[in-house]
């Protein structure tokens, strides 16, 4: 098998046509994509009126994914956790540009990794316009622009004391799987089979970030932990806040494995610290809960309120018994041993 050279592996499997004409050169498409991957630099229109959302993150292998895992779910998940970005941010993701180092240039791996990619972009209309390659070990980076009416952008730092604290979908699964495959605790075949999707596959939650547009006073996506991720908030806002355990989504697999002496702890650690769930946390105030349950219905996805926003700061986390929780588990830190 002769080997692709950088320029091949760009225009095979990454070079993707623009409207009606070619990403390099032709005409504006509806996305206002000018000049897309061919020239040293993206041209592109941004609508007038709003600003510009940008995020970057990167993705190793053997740190942020098992270096064996599927091309297809990985091309998938480096765009989902980017998107999930502008979620948070109330934002419509527009366009993406992607650098990677590469052990090899393997055309199978490749095919299916766009496949993943391509296949999230279309149904979040965010062309690919640009990014680079290189020889390395396996290292995907995708930065991400999208656009927010001036003024409407969901921050971290709008939180008032009395405002309620909302969760998107559920919470714990894909630390549930990374828990199961190390062998600190054991799901069935079908819970397997449903947290490794959750790890893989998580959905962002793009419509629901701009339908809280002037209705969410902060908002975070989930990424490293509910705990770590909510304390963002509180810092930025300057408040505290009171969660309530039972009142956190998670899935029957999750509430199994709190229910069991053995695997308690570590079911609560997937729960408040896990990470990698890239749902929504927001904020609001309590005269906006009836048009967030409103929400909720209109795009059939679950959102729960789970506590409050304290003028005192702190971050206190009551079980069932109305007990604060003594101990919280830290959340994901990249930089951990």
């Amino acid at each position: 098998m002769t080997a692709l050279s950088e320029f091949e592996l760009i225009d095979r499997f990454f070079r993707r046509r623009i409207g009606n004409a070619e990403n390099a050169g032709g005409g504006e498409n509806a996305q206002g994509t000018v000049v897309g991957i061919g020239d040293d630099a993206a041209l592109l229109t941004p609508t007038p009126g709003n600003q510009l959302a940008a995020s970057v993150d990167m993705l190793v292998a053997d740190r942020h994914f098992f270096a064996d895992v599927n091309p297809e779910a990985l091309g998938y998940k480096t765009l989902a956790v980017n998107l999930s970005d502008m979620a948070a941010m109330g934002a419509t993701p527009r366009w993406a540009l992607l650098a990677g180092a590469l052990p090899d240039a393997d055309p199978q791996w490749l095919g299916a990794f766009a496949r993943g990619l391509f296949a999230l972009a279309a149904v979040h209309n965010v062309d690919l316009v640009g990014g680079d390659t290189t020889r390395g070990p396996l290292n995907l980076c995708l930065t991400i622009l999208g656009e927010v009416p001036a003024g409407m952008a969901l921050l971290r730092s709008g939180a008032h004391g009395g405002d309620s604290i909302w969760v998107s979908g559920a919470l714990g699964d894909a630390s549930l799987f990374l828990a199961h495959r190390a062998g600190r605790l054991a799901l069935s075949g079908a819970e397997v089979a449903t947290c490794e999707n959750a790890l893989l596959r998580p959905v962002p939650r793009v419509a629901l970030g701009t339908r809280l547009r002037g209705l969410a006073s902060a908002a975070i996506d989930l990424s490293d932990g509910l705990v770590g991720d909510l304390r963002h908030i509180l810092e930025a806002s300057k408040v505290g806040a009171t969660i309530d355990l039972p009142a956190i989504p998670r899935s029957k697999a999750l509430d199994r494995q709190l229910a069991k002496a053995g695997t308690h702890d570590v079911a609560l650690e997937c729960l408040l610290a896990g990470g990698d769930d890239y749902e929504l946390c927001f904020t609001a105030a309590p005269a906006h809960d009836g048009q967030i349950a409103a929400v909720a219905t209109e795009l059939g996805l679950p959102l729960r309120r789970i506590g409050i926003i304290d003028s005192t700061p702190g971050l206190i986390v009551r079980d069932s018994s109305g007990r604060p929780v003594a101990q919280l588990p830290r959340a994901y830190d990249h930089f951990a041993t």
